[in-house]
């Protein structure tokens, strides 16, 4: 029956398996409360997805090439708040996609210094980005600022207020999705396009496959590993401002703790961790369950408290059963 209506191995896959989960969950908040799945709600989950989704993109490449980076949440806050204090300082005024370009640009160059310690000085991704969310959010607090900032300039405030839809509902609520929401459509398509359109794209993924069999048929690692980190620091550069601009505060402290959220997230979708697989399908969807699994514990009465709790046993569940599945095949095939 599988094989007849499915594809064969469709019901074992990464994206299949979080996508009932999804449902599942989405069933239990709703018998909790039968309006979670309103327009209200689903324009609330889309607007928390955005800077997850930009950052899981991110960590996504990473992971497919065979690295693990958990320095974008320093980089997207120091691109954001370094971003703000010079456009307050320097041109209050400055139009909104130049503050936007001005952070991708910063959050470019602090990737790039990933870039170079690993590309170069070919150091362990794990221990470089370690070391670099460190020194990032350092430099940071030391140098720049340590002090929230709630004056925004006008065009960052102005950004928050942009909508692709806005309305009301009949029962009186009030939805809206905004405009930085068409920044992570923007991301999932280039993205998609790099992935799976350009030879960039197959040497990724023959990175994380193996570097030295990358390195045998004529791959230049060096600068695919130098491209990745400053593609990355760019998302998380763009993922930065739009948080500092959506929640109307430039924070410095901000976004500490995401990464969990963020490679939870990209796991669940199916990237592996050894490097060489990772879809753009699969990650959305982990976005999807981890921002739906937040949103209904408080739905269904569970303190926020334990949301680590259950981020960290989907992680462990979401890892778990595609090795129990490899094991089981390999010895099948043995």
């Amino acid at each position: 029956m599988n094989g007849f209506f499915f594809p064969a191995g469709f019901f074992t896959r990464n994206e299949t398996l979080v996508a009932l989960v999804i449902l599942g969950f989405s069933c239990i908040a709703t018998v909790s409360d039968p309006n979670f799945l309103s327009i209200t709600t689903v324009s609330d989950i889309l607007r928390a997805s955005i800077v997850l989704g930009i950052l899981a993109v991110a960590a996504m490449l990473v992971l497919i090439s065979g690295g693990i980076d958990v320095s974008f949440t320093a980089v997207a806050v120091s691109a954001m708040y370094i971003t703000t204090t010079f456009t307050l300082a320097y041109w209050p005024e400055m139009p909104w996609p130049l503050i936007f370009l001005l952070s991708i640009c910063i959050g470019g160059l602090l990737g790039a210094i990933n870039g170079i310690f690993i590309a170069w000085l070919k150091l362990p991704t794990l221990i470089v980005t370690l070391g670099t969310l460190s020194v990032f959010r350092g430099f940071l607090l030391t140098f720049v600022g340590s002090q929230r900032i709630s004056a925004l300039p006008p065009d960052m405030r102005g950004f928050s207020r942009l909508m692709v839809a806005r309305g009301t509902t009949e029962g009186g609520s009030f939805y809206a999705l905004p405009l930085a929401f068409v920044a992570l459509i923007f991301v999932i398509l280039l993205t998609w396009f790099l992935l799976n359109h350009t030879v960039l794209g197959r040497t990724i993924y023959a990175l994380g496959g193996s570097v030295e069999s990358a390195r045998r048929i004529g791959i230049n690692v060096l600068r695919i590993q130098f491209f990745i980190y400053v593609y990355v620091g760019m998302l998380a550069g763009l993922a930065g401002i739009i948080h500092g601009s959506m929640s109307r505060m430039a924070d410095p402290f901000s976004l500490v703790g995401h990464e969990l959220s963020v490679i939870a997230a990209v796991v669940l979708g199916g990237a592996r961790l050894v490097g060489g697989y990772g879809t753009l399908t699969g990650t959305l969807l982990g976005v999807a369950l981890i921002v739906l699994v937040q949103n209904s514990l408080i739905v269904v009465g569970i303190p926020s408290t334990w949301q680590s709790v259950a981020i960290g046993l989907l992680i462990l569940i979401g890892t778990g059963v595609p090795a129990w599945q490899a094991k089981k095949a390999a010895a099948e095939a043995a």
